[in-house]
C-alpha cells in the first residue's frame, strides 16, 4: 500500500517537474496588485461556547462507547 503512494508521489513529481520554472517566474511578477486581506469574521462568545459544548459531548459519548466495548462480557462459545 505504501509502495502505491510512493509511486504516485514520484509520478506526480516527474509530471510536474517541467512546470517548476514557469511557476517560479509567475510568482516573481511584481506588476500584479497585492490581494487585500480577507476581513476577520466575528464569532460571538455564545457560538464559541456552543461549539465547545458540542465537541465535549461528542468526546464524552465516544469515550463512553469505547468503555462499554472494552468492559462488555465476552460471548459464551457456542456448542
Amino acid at each position: 500500500m505504501i509502495n502505491k503512494y510512493v509511486a504516485m508521489g514520484l509520478g506526480a513529481l516527474i509530471a510536474l517537474a517541467p512546470l517548476a520554472p514557469v511557476v517560479a517566474v509567475a510568482q516573481t511578477d511584481a506588476t500584479a496588485p497585492a490581494a487585500a486581506p480577507a476581513p476577520a469574521k466575528h464569532i460571538s462568545h455564545h457560538h464559541v461556547r456552543r461549539r465547545a459544548h458540542t465537541a465535549a459531548q461528542r468526546a464524552r459519548a465516544s469515550a463512553h462507547h469505547m468503555h462499554k466495548k472494552m468492559t462488555a462480557p465476552a460471548e459464551a462459545p457456542k456448542t
